[in-house]
């Protein structure tokens, strides 16, 4: 009898996976998955009125932190964004390298602008800013783009505050000082091997000129100049973002204003990330009890942290280089929209998630999982690449990765480090296997002006570099971790 209603559990979850991807394409990512919630609730038999209580329940308790950490990063992300902080570490760090190594250059401002700027966004602002470097030097725009990419792509898929991984970190109830620790550890061989490593084998086979249209433009000067407006236009209609801010006009015009200093730009990203890893390192090494201990879990707590650093942004890099209040209001406004609709699919993976511990499904597959010897990281990683290939969103791939990989962390007893390294495999496989489906491919034909089959040939390849990578640090680290 328990075996036949496991059976008709998990027939139940791959309907609703199922249906999750098909009104995917037809309807906003938000409303497929409470759709597919509520649909796999009524398939389980759960009762329609004690199903709409615990979609209710579970989605306001889901979105307690997050809806301040992904507000908090969003405005802060935003601010650093208009004051140019994302060219200021591209031109200084691509200057810091000769021509021979400046890919390892792009590849780290790649991941340091990606901690806080959307990947799509930064596209547009930092890709055009290699067509006078790609004409200076005759090579192909991949042997630039490839690293530069792959660094945005590690940075967006490893770290939060960046949304996918954050709102997995949300949904497996993990240790973000912990996510950030194995996101760094796990991102820098993914970097180096999408990176630099791969674009210079792929630039050898596969070249690629700046587009004509922005030779004529005259992007030669090595800035994006007036050609930003006309290709971020059809480029951001492709991305699909919903951000008007950081588009075209802002992305264009490095040369019109004064950036800020580099120092001040790095030491603004690794701030969030320094105070949440303290706070980590002080309540265990400390304790509550400590009066230090106690001072750093403040401080490091994530919605105190994200709190401290946008003040510190929107007074650093607003209000002390001349920005009004009302503007920074309205700037602040224009971040919102965008993490509105980044909330709510996280709540609605956190409803789906209750959905599927109060069907038992948890369970059920924790003991297949127990019985067949396969690790929680490889179970997360599967199931977030299989949404990914299916559907395209990484977003939606990592959340429902963490939704289905949260109940079988709860099942097993696993450890804050294994639930840590487990984000960090499921936010892999959010990020490998990008095709046709992702509007970040399109983007990236439409930048650097490549054919379908080139594109796939280095922007997919490039994309899966970085997630296999990543997920096989994972596993050589989860040796010793656990």
């Amino acid at each position: 009898m328990a075996s036949s209603t496991w059976t008709l559990t998990a027939a139940a979850a791959a309907i609703a996976l199922l249906l999750l991807l098909v009104i995917k394409f037809r309807m906003q990512e938000f409303l497929a998955l409470l759709v597919t919630t509520l649909a796999f609730g009524l398939a389980v038999g759960t009762s329609p009125l004690a199903l709409i209580d615990l979609v209710v329940e579970e989605m306001g308790g889901s979105l307690g932190q997050l809806a301040l950490v992904i507000s908090l990063g969003a405005v802060f992300g935003t601010v650093l964004q208009q004051a140019g902080a994302a060219e200021r570490i591209a031109t200084t760090l691509a200057g810091k390298f000769s021509d021979r190594n400046i890919a390892w250059g792009l590849s780290a401002a790649g991941f340091l602008v990606s901690i806080s700027v959307y990947i799509d966004v930064a596209i547009v602002i930092l890709v055009p800013m290699l067509y006078g470097i790609t004409q200076r030097t005759g090579k192909s725009l991949l042997y630039y783009g490839i690293p530069l990419c792959a660094g945005l792509s590690c940075a967006y898929t490893f770290m939060p505050p960046s949304p996918g991984p954050l709102a997995a970190a949300g949904i497996m109830d993990a240790d973000l000082g912990l996510v950030i620790l194995f996101g760094v550890l796990c991102g820098i061989p993914a970097v180096v091997v999408g990176g630099p490593l791969f674009g210079r084998l792929i630039a050898r086979r596969i070249f690629v000129p700046v587009p004509a249209h922005l030779q004529v433009a005259g992007v030669a000067g090595g800035g994006s100049g007036p050609t930003g407006g006309e290709v971020t236009e059809d480029g951001a209609g492709e991305g699909g973002t919903g951000r008007d801010d950081g588009g075209p006009g802002d992305a264009g015009k490095p040369e019109e204003r004064a950036l800020p200093g580099f120092g001040a730009v790095v030491g603004a990203l690794l701030l969030p990330l320094t105070l949440i890893v303290l706070g980590t390192v002080g309540d265990k090494a400390l304790g509550e009890d400590s009066a230090w201990g106690t001072a750093l879990a403040f401080v490091g707590h994530p919605v105190i942290a994200l709190l401290l650093t946008c003040l510190y942004t929107l007074w650093f890099f607003g209000l002390r280089r001349g920005a009004t209040t009302a503007e920074l209001r309205e700037l602040a406004d224009s971040a919102l929209g965008p993490a509105g609709q980044i909330i709510l699919i996280t709540g609605a993976g956190g409803a789906f998630g209750g959905v599927l511990v109060e069907s038992g499904l948890g369970t059920v597959l924790a003991e297949s999982m127990k019985d067949a010897g396969i690790p929680l990281a490889v179970f997360g990683f599967l199931t977030a690449s299989v949404m990914r290939i299916c559907q395209g969103s990484g977003m939606i791939a990592m959340i429902t990765g963490a939704t289905f990989s949260a109940p079988l962390a709860h099942a097993m007893n696993a450890g804050s480090a294994q639930i840590a390294l487990t984000t960090i495999a499921i936010a892999c496989g959010g990020a490998a296997f990008s095709h046709v489906n992702d509007s970040g491919f399109w983007m990236a034909n439409r930048y650097f002006g490549m054919t379908v089959a080139d594109t796939l040939k280095s922007w997919t390849v490039m994309k899966t570099a970085v997630g296999c990578t990543g997920f096989a640090t994972v596993l050589l680290v989860g040796v010793f971790v656990n």
